[in-house]
């Protein structure tokens, strides 16, 4: 008899309506207390859950919820709050939580500086090749591990009493401590491992005795180049963590296992969760491999994105499988935190593109169809799912003619700048005549209740066009009058109109559609609702050039035209799946360069091309980096190579490790780099200076995402560092990232310190 089970790794937690970042930031306000936002939480658990028992999943799973990030979550669960923070016995969980997150109560900055508002929150990245970040745990020497296990297992016995049989997420050890950062120089994360294994040991064996029937351990860095002393590292754990009797299924994703494959399939685990989409050509030797009676979990259902699955394709692989085994577990590829959480108030999005779509809750209606299948018990929804394939597949609004001939009429060279930087430099400095440490802004200003009501009302029809015009032109009007005050040298608009730096432009370009709720949480209370990228890319009109040069009648100071990158609009979008990344974002490119003609003709002449998620979009195997360098760098440069030696190009990148791609980031030829520093304490700069970087650059030096207003001394601090990195007249000074989120007291506080730290420099 063939057994067929169905699960998820996680599941999106900001709900359908982002109750938990309405939650969320009514406690971050005060207008809320504890009680309410736990309230908040139980209710969204209990709702989620329901889903997929509704779907019929077999397991609920517990653990992939957290009011901020499911790592902070750890390093509580775990007991290595860095000591930095101070906390004492009657901080709350979340009141510590939020302090790591948000920096509102810390002891040092690095360890070096003290100042009267504390230190700085813990360093934010990606999540291995995704949009989410996470807050990395800081380890050293004297980092100890306690079990605090009590909001786990409260969230358990949540399921247990509503009737769920319930399996247990967790970050698996290795991936825990390899997520984190060493806050001494040439400490050794992995020898932190004989300490973190008793606590997650005993933390197994209180999840069995609860009656916790599987615990999924997360061990997604078998998919990575991994040194040898790490993967020698999993036999000894999982041997040690088998000794708890729990049934461990491990889990892996993102990424093939290559080489660990064989290391994987032998761990003394009862179970294997694979990723089926990305590793689809190693489900034959994992099926090999994986001795019986370990159970094989296939991540069938692409957790990534939010095309529907074609069923069929998917039971042929299955099939197989499930045969020679007798018994298969099946499940998206990943969590479902990286999708939307469902269709169903999807009213206004195309019909046809709807019908191309699966969110969160209808991949789970794909495991239960799939199950079915398999199961021979007859499945009528198969004939939908055949049906939305054949109809994208044959749309006619998939592909235009004219957008492949002009790639394929794109000359040589069409990537490079007429003259090379030290010429471009010069010029730009005889044209803008900016004092030494020049400062500027990322780009975003304040979305105030007032901005935000007015674009609410204009998309539901309650503002004429020209009344919402006229509000957003006072918004920037507003905007440069403050940063004027201020004293910056090169200004912003303030994108006052701009909903979101990816929405805003897909919204206006050929081949996206868009959503109304389909938010994906990116941090914290940040989510994003990413465009859905169906079909070739075109540019009909131009998309900025009025608001900007608006801006720039206000001022005789320089303002920059404010672009999203080709590579972010690429990575924060929902891409099509037909055709190669790198060719979509080819067409993104050149309808961006586009934008550059249009703004450089108006008379802007600094622009921005943001390119946040560049990093971010690197596979995760070495091995296929170069691929995607050349075609990634290769897509900005067209975009930039529109402007004339004169004009400044600018670009972006945040929340990222930059090190090991300076000279892919240097070839990009931009004029000046801005960049997020202020969480490493400059630290990501070293690298910069070490290359040799021989563009401008702006290292961040405050962190944006503080509600603390820095002040001028901590920010001459960082400059005076960063001058000891990079030459000082290649120094730009500003935030580490855009204000959008921000108030307009902190912000304008933060950059008055900011701009009276420049001048001090200047003297």
């Amino acid at each position: 008899m063939k057994t067929l089970q169905t699960h998820v790794l996680g599941f999106p937690r900001i709900g359908a309506r982002r109750e938990l970042k309405t939650a969320l930031e009514a406690f971050w306000s005060g207008a809320s207390g504890e009680a309410e936002l736990e309230a908040a939480g139980a209710a969204l658990r209990a709702r989620h859950w329901a889903l997929q028992a509704a779907a019929g999943l077999d397991l609920v799973t517990v653990g992939d919820f957290a009011f901020y990030d499911q790592v902070a979550s750890h390093i509580q669960l775990f007991g290595c709050e860095p000591a930095r923070f101070g906390f004492d016995d009657a901080a709350s969980p979340l009141t510590r939580t939020f302090a790591m997150a948000r920096g509102e109560r810390s002891d040092c900055c690095g360890g070096q500086h003290k100042d009267q508002h504390g230190g700085h929150a813990l360093d934010m990245t990606k999540w291995f090749d995704t949009n989410y970040h996470y807050l990395v745990p800081e380890f050293g020497p004297d980092t100890a591990f306690t079990l605090a296990a009590e909001r786990l297992q409260a969230e358990v016995a949540e399921a247990q009493a509503l009737g769920h049989r319930v399996k247990v997420s967790l970050i698996g050890p290795l991936t825990f401590l390899w997520l984190g950062s060493a806050r001494q120089s040439g400490f050794d994360r992995l020898s932190l491992l004989e300490k973190l294994l008793p606590v997650y040991t005993a933390l197994l064996i209180r999840l069995k005795a609860q009656g916790v029937e599987w615990v999924q351990v997360d061990e997604p860095i078998l998919g990575l180049d991994l040194p040898q002393e790490w993967r020698n590292a999993f036999e000894i754990a999982y041997w040690l963590l088998a000794q708890s009797g729990a049934s461990i299924m491990l889990a892996t994703y993102f990424s093939p296992l290559e080489e660990n494959l064989g290391l994987a399939c032998r761990l003394p685990v009862a179970g294997l969760h694979v990723d089926g989409v990305r590793a689809a050509h190693e489900l034959t030797s994992v099926c090999d491999w994986l001795a019986l009676p370990k159970v094989l979990s296939v991540g069938i259902v692409d957790g990534r994105n939010i095309w529907r699955t074609d069923l069929d394709a998917a039971i042929d692989v299955l099939a197989p499988l499930l045969e020679r085994r007798g018994e298969l577990w099946l499940a998206p590829s990943c969590s479902l935190l990286h999708v939307p959480l469902s269709l169903a108030d999807e009213s206004a999005l195309d019909p046809d593109v709807r019908s191309w779509l699966a969110f969160a809750t209808e991949k789970l209606d794909e495991l239960a169809t799939l199950k079915a299948a398999l199961s021979g018990a007859g499945a009528p929804q198969l004939a939908a799912s055949r049906a939305a394939i054949a109809s994208r597949a044959r749309s006619t609004r998939v592909h235009s003619d004219a957008v492949a001939a002009r790639v394929q009429a794109l000359p040589r060279g069409a990537d490079r700048r007429g003259a090379p930087f030290a010429t471009r430099q010069a010029l730009q400095r005889a044209r803008f005549r900016l004092p030494a440490y020049p400062t500027t802004t990322i780009g975003s200003f304040p979305q105030t209740a007032a901005i935000r009501a007015a674009r609410a009302a204009f998309r539901r029809g309650a503002l004429p066009l020209a009344q919402y015009q006229s509000a957003m032109r006072a918004e920037i009007a507003h905007a440069v009058a403050r940063q004027e005050a201020i004293g910056l040298d090169v200004l912003v608009h303030g994108e006052a109109e701009r909903n979101d730096m990816v929405e805003y432009f897909g919204e206006q370009l050929d081949g996206f559609a868009f959503t109304q709720h389909g938010w994906v949480q990116s941090y914290g209370s940040r989510c994003v609702k990413p465009p859905v990228l169906y079909g070739d890319v075109a540019r009909a009109r131009p998309m900025t050039v009025e608001w900007t040069v608006h801006a720039q009648g206000l001022s005789a100071r320089p303002v920059k035209g404010m672009l999203t990158g080709p590579v972010t609009i690429l990575q924060w979008s929902f891409v099509r799946d037909d055709q190669p990344r790198a060719l979509t974002a080819l067409q993104i490119a050149l309808a961006m360069r586009d934008e550059v003609a249009d703004l450089q003709a108006a008379g802007i002449g600094i622009i921005q091309i943001d390119e946040p998620a560049l990093r971010e979009g690197l596979p995760l195997r070495r091995a296929r980096w170069d691929d995607y360098l050349t075609w990634a760098t290769r897509a900005f440069r067209i975009t930039a190579s529109a402007a004339q030696d004169a004009t400044q190009i600018h670009t972006h990148m945040c929340y990222a490790e930059f090190n090991d791609i300076l000279p892919q980031i240097a070839a990009l030829d931009a004029d000046v780099i801005t960049i997020e520093t202020s969480r490493s304490d400059m630290a990501l700069l070293d690298g910069f200076g070490e290359y040799r970087y021989p563009n401008e650059i702006g290292p961040g030096v405050y962190d944006i995402h503080s509600p603390k207003v820095p002040d001028t001394d901590a920010i001459e601090r960082l400059l005076r560092k960063a001058a000891q990195v990079i030459p000082a007249a290649n120094l730009w000074v500003n935030p580490d990232c855009g204000l959008k989120t921000r108030g307009w007291a902190e912000t304008e506080a933060a950059l008055t310190n900011m701009v009276a730290a420049a001048k001090r420099m200047r003297a």
